[in-house]
């Protein structure tokens, strides 16, 4: 057995539909998938009855993100398996309303540098919660200004200090979504640590009650696995793996089940998240 804790669908910025994410787990011998679409259900729930029918275990989730405001970065949050989503849903879905009204703002700055259709941006955006990046990305692609998601262009257009549509709005502080998702007895699990360079906030977030770390994932060292997995044991916490898969909406593609969990850390939140009120 398998699980890939950390997939994304085109209901946020990955590039196959919730159903292709099963049929490709069950064509990598991956019996177990997080569908962790980002600030919103929307994946999972979809998922989880397509995933019966094909006999793949669908682990309810999203990646809720949040903001480290001490250290000024960004800070992924994994929340899995809640058992009441009311607090948490409100809260992601005023950054999904947030991020669309940066991204209308964005839009046309990118437009008047790369002539592209407006329409053309927003079918690619089609079927996702949000615009995001990746949907303007595909256009300029498509529309031959660029051979790559995360290049010259994208820089040029989004990177957060120079590009000419940057965008910015606030996040949920990380210590607030922590709380909503320990009150909603789910499982919060920090995502991808040297990402975001996450490891300062990490051992704050362990004080007030994180359950689990991603140790496994595509861009960790093996010097970043070795140290957390070493920090997880110290302090009790659940060790989970997952390829935040995005299909080809990244600079590296990396094929679904690339990081797992094992068996039994997957027990382990299973269990941590039953026992939960």
């Amino acid at each position: 057995m398998s699980a890939d804790l950390h997939c994304h669908s085109k209901i946020s910025d990955g590039s196959t539909d919730v159903e292709e994410l099963v049929l490709l787990a069950k064509s990598k011998g991956i019996d177990t998938i997080a569908v962790t679409d980002h600030d919103t259900f929307s994946g999972s729930e979809k998922a989880a009855s397509f995933g019966e029918k094909h006999g793949i275990k669908i682990i309810k989730g999203t990646e809720i993100s949040c903001f480290d405001y001490s250290r000024k970065r960004k800070v992924h949050l994994l929340c899995y398996l809640p058992k009441r989503t009311d607090k948490i849903s409100k809260m992601i879905r005023s950054t999904v309303e947030k991020r669309n009204e940066a991204m209308k703002t964005a839009i046309p700055k990118v437009i008047k540098e790369y002539p592209v259709p407006y329409d053309m941006i927003l079918r690619r955006a089609s079927g996702s919660t949000c615009i995001y990046k990746q949907h303007i990305m595909q256009a300029l692609m498509d529309a031959g200004y660029t051979d790559e998601m995360f290049g010259e262009v994208f820089q040029k257009l989004f990177d957060s200090r120079s590009g000419i549509a940057r965008t910015s709005f606030d996040y949920p502080d990380v210590f607030y979504a922590l709380e909503i998702v320990k009150e909603s007895g789910g499982a919060a699990v920090l995502a991808h640590p040297a990402v975001y360079n996450s490891y300062d906030v990490m051992l704050e977030m362990i004080e007030k009650g994180l359950d689990g770390i991603e140790v496994h994932y595509p861009r960790a060292r093996e010097s970043d696995e070795r140290e957390l997995s070493e920090l997880c044991e110290k302090h009790g916490l659940i060790k989970t793996g997952g390829t935040d898969f995005h299909g080809m909406n990244t600079s590296k593609v990396n094929p679904i089940g690339t990081c797992t969990a094992t068996d039994e850390e997957l027990e382990k939140l299973i269990e941590l998240v039953n026992g939960k009120k």
